[in-house]
């Protein structure tokens, strides 16, 4: 990429400053610290935020880019998402991730849990599609949408989008995902299941 100003771009750092942490605790030859900060620009530190720096050298940061959906180019934040899901009074929880495929593919899949006794029929599903289309636009609409018993979640309470994504792209769970940071590691089981039997996309 190049350095831009006064446009949004990826907060990336390329020389070593203070507050970058060394490693990361039980992490053998730092395979999990170099996943999650070095592999979409080799070398070169991505923070995983959008940031603006404008003529005047004023810096802006304007939220996390592993938690904004680029579809098509529509940059799409998921807590909208969820927002607008999760008001809905069948669903308990939601995830959802955009996954970047070969030949410029993109697949959307939105996972729900819903509430107790509720199966994801195609109401539901037509219901959801129909509030997200009302609520913002055409693009905020999931390829398809699934109905799972958890979401993943940290120990802090924040939904894993990211290492779920890499999980769907075909990484290990020992990649991905540090399982001792969460709150329900059981749950990722079904996604590899989904992910190792499912039709919808290629990742490979």
């Amino acid at each position: 990429g190049n350095s831009v100003r006064n446009q949004v771009g990826e907060f990336v750092v390329t020389q070593p400053m203070p507050s970058m942490p060394l490693y990361f605790w039980n992490d053998p030859g730092n395979e999990r610290y170099i996943e999650t900060y070095f592999s979409d620009y080799p070398g070169i530190w991505r923070q995983g935020d959008y940031f603006m720096m404008d003529d005047d050298d004023g810096c802006f940061v304007l939220g996390r880019s592993d938690a904004t959906l680029n579809r098509y180019g529509i940059r799409i934040g998921t807590a909208e998402i969820y927002r607008s899901v999760e008001a809905l009074p069948e669903v308990a929880d939601s995830l959802i991730v955009n996954l970047e495929l070969p030949d410029s593919q993109f697949y959307m899949p939105l996972f729900v849990k819903l509430q107790d006794g509720i199966s994801l029929t195609d109401e539901i599903v037509q219901k959801i599609n129909a509030k997200l289309r009302a609520d913002y636009s055409p693009r905020h609409v999931p390829d398809h949408i699934y109905q799972v018993e958890e979401i993943p979640y940290t120990l802090t309470g924040k939904k894993m989008e990211v290492p779920l994504r890499r999980i769907l792209l075909g990484h290990s769970v020992e990649k991905a995902a540090n399982k001792d940071a969460m709150s329900n590691p059981q749950s990722l089981e079904w996604y590899v299941n989904f992910r190792d039997t499912q039709t919808a996309y290629r990742y490979e």
